[in-house]
C-alpha cells in the first residue's frame, strides 16, 4: 500500500475559509468530488476518499451540480454489497 502525504504551507492553510477543525475533512471531500468529476476516481473510490457515506457523497455531488456516472465497476461494487447483506 502506498500512502501519500499532501503538505499545505501554514500561510495557505490559514487562508482557507474553512474553520480549522473542519479543514482536513473538507479538503478530502473537495479532492474526492473533483477527482470524481474529472473521471479520475469512481464514485465508490471517491466516496471512500471523502470519508462519507454513499448518500452523503451523492449530496456533495448534488450541491456541486455534478452528474453521476455508473459504470461496470460501480455495478460490481453494488452487486457485492447486495450479496453481503442478503
Amino acid at each position: 500500500m502506498t500512502n501519500m502525504i499532501l503538505e499545505i504551507p501554514d500561510g495557505l492553510a490559514e487562508a482557507l475559509k474553512i474553520p480549522p477543525d473542519e479543514q482536513i475533512q473538507r479538503l478530502y471531500q473537495e479532492l474526492a468530488v473533483r477527482l470524481y468529476q474529472k473521471g479520475i476516481l469512481t464514485l465508490g473510490r471517491a466516496r471512500e476518499l471523502a470519508g462519507v457515506t454513499k448518500w452523503k457523497f451523492h449530496n456533495l455531488l448534488g450541491e456541486e451540480n455534478i452528474e453521476r456516472r455508473y459504470d461496470t465497476e460501480e455495478l460490481e461494487f453494488d452487486l457485492k454489497s447486495l450479496e453481503s447483506i442478503s
